[in-house]
């Protein structure tokens, strides 16, 4: 069945999108936190972020398996291919980088360090609307008055 191995590595590459996002996102809001970015100060993008990364730290404490897997297994299985063991160069790739072999407890330990780093950045690198830097002489015409 063609048609569900094609769907399985969606999935998969659907999982790999939400990886980069949390991985990527989180460098992403210390860069624009230096660079004076706004959109990475954004109150949705933030939560999102946060959102995202809580569910996957959750999912560790509670020993629960990702429904991105489990719908990918699925597919496979459907597909007739072993879970975990894709067909194709795309599938291949981004198995070995997405699941590798270790520890439950090291995976549980590395998302809720990474959870509490997300929390920890929303203290250092708030959110919200940027302040305008001052003007070294208060009755001084900045840009925006000029």
């Amino acid at each position: 069945m063609p048609l569900y191995a094609l769907a399985a590595d969606g999935v998969l590459i659907v999982h790999a999108l939400v990886i980069a996002f949390i991985v990527i996102g989180l460098a992403l809001i210390w860069i624009g936190h230096f660079r004076r970015w706004r959109w990475t100060r954004r109150w949705s993008f933030r939560i999102v972020h946060l959102l995202a990364i809580a569910y996957v730290a959750a999912q560790a404490v509670l020993g629960t398996t990702c429904p991105l897997t489990t719908l990918e297994n699925h597919l496979r299985q459907r597909a007739g291919q072993d879970p975990y063991d894709p067909e194709g160069f795309i599938a291949f790739w981004l198995h070995r980088l997405i699941f590798f072999t270790a520890p439950p407890w090291v995976f549980t330990l590395c998302y809720i360090s990474f959870a509490l780093l997300v929390v920890g950045t929303f203290i250092v690198a708030r959110p919200g609307k940027l302040k305008k830097p001052f003007a070294t002489d208060p009755g001084s015409a900045t840009a925006d008055q000029a």
